[in-house]
This record gives structure tokens, sequence and C-alpha cells, in this order.
């Protein structure tokens, strides 16, 4: 089985791989023994999953693991505010990881604006053994609801109304959410461009 290594620990995210690429041994950054902090410091989704992807490509070279890298870099983008959060989405608030603040900021920023509609992002890299990279994108579309509704475990989701679902992702089904999700979008461009790949 041809092996990929996921610059990601996150379980959610190596299940939606693991489950779409299911031809494929996806192995998570635990599995090949990386720890190291990565800084995201880019302007784009691109360049902050390019960033995550050469990391780990450094890692597995002194390694000499040989292997195709996947990373990504998704954030939610509300056109009224110029793409906002975008690539800051989980820190907007200034601390990463709170949604409740993140959320909070989101909704008195939109307070006064009548364009509510906005989409996620996911910018999917594939980075090769010879150090060339393509790039997929995935969008879901949407708007953003006057107040929380559902589950609030992943920040925006129970703010964000899908127009694929008519529903909130905060009530939707993680099998409902998958089946238009950003990622599943670009993971699936991802596994069409593999299948065609010779080289791999």
């Amino acid at each position: 089985m041809k092996r990929i290594v996921l610059a990601s620990d996150n379980r959610h995210k190596i299940k939606e791989f693991r489950e779409i690429l299911a031809d494929y041994e996806i192995l998570a950054l635990k599995d090949v023994g990386f720890n190291d902090e990565i800084v995201e410091d880019g302007k784009t989704f691109l360049e902050n999953a390019l960033i995550k992807a050469k990391a780990v490509k450094v890692f597995l070279d002194n390694k000499n693991i040989d292997a195709y890298i996947i990373a990504d870099d998704s954030g939610l983008c509300v056109n009224s505010l110029n793409g906002e959060p975008g690539i800051y989405s989980a820190r907007y608030a200034g601390e990463h990881g709170n949604n409740d603040a993140n959320r909070k900021k989101l909704l008195d920023n939109l307070r006064d604006k009548e364009d509510r509609s906005a989409y996620f992002n996911c910018t999917l890299v594939l980075l090769k053994n010879d150090g060339s990279y393509d790039h997929f994108d995935g969008k879901t579309y949407g708007e953003i609801l006057t107040a929380e509704e559902g589950n609030r475990d992943f920040c925006f989701d129970c703010l964000f109304y899908s127009s694929d679902l008519k529903k909130s992702f905060g009530v939707a089904t993680a099998e409902e959410k998958n089946s238009v999700s950003h990622r599943a979008r670009a993971i699936e461009q991802l596994k069409k461009y593999l299948q065609n790949d010779e080289k791999f």
C-alpha cells in the first residue's frame, strides 16, 4: 500500500483522510515520531499548508523515510468582513482555540452587516519526494447565523448555516457535514489526482 504522511495529529482529520483515501496508508505525525512545533506564519492558506508540509519533509528526509506529504490549512471566510477571520480563524479573538471568544467577535463584527454570506475554505498541499507540490482548494458555502445553534465543539460550526444542507453545521450529523465539507471536497480532488499520478 502506498504511504502518505499527513501533517496532523487531529483525530477527526486523520479519520476523514483515511476514509476517503482508503487505498493508501495514511500516517499521522505521531506515527513517524514528529513532535516539533510548527510556526504557521504565512499570509495565505497555501503558505501555511506549505510551511507545515516542508517542515515534515525535512524531518522525514533526515530519517530516510520516503513518502508523499499532505498538509492543509482551513478557515472561515466572511465576505462582508473582507474574508475575515480567514487564516486567523483559530485565533480570531487573540487567544488560539478560544472558540467562545472567536464566535463573539464574529457576531459583534457582523452586527451591522446585511450581507452574512460566508464559506469555509480548505487548501490542501501534496508535497512530493522531489520537493515539487500541487495544491487543491475545497469550499463549502453558506451564511452566518445571528445566534449559536447546536454543537459548539467546532468553533464556527454552530454559526454556519450550510447552503447544501439547509441547516447549520452545529445541528448536522458528522456524516452530513463531511459529505459537503470544504476538507472533503479538497480531499476528493486530491484522490483523483493521486489515481492519475503515474510516479506514485
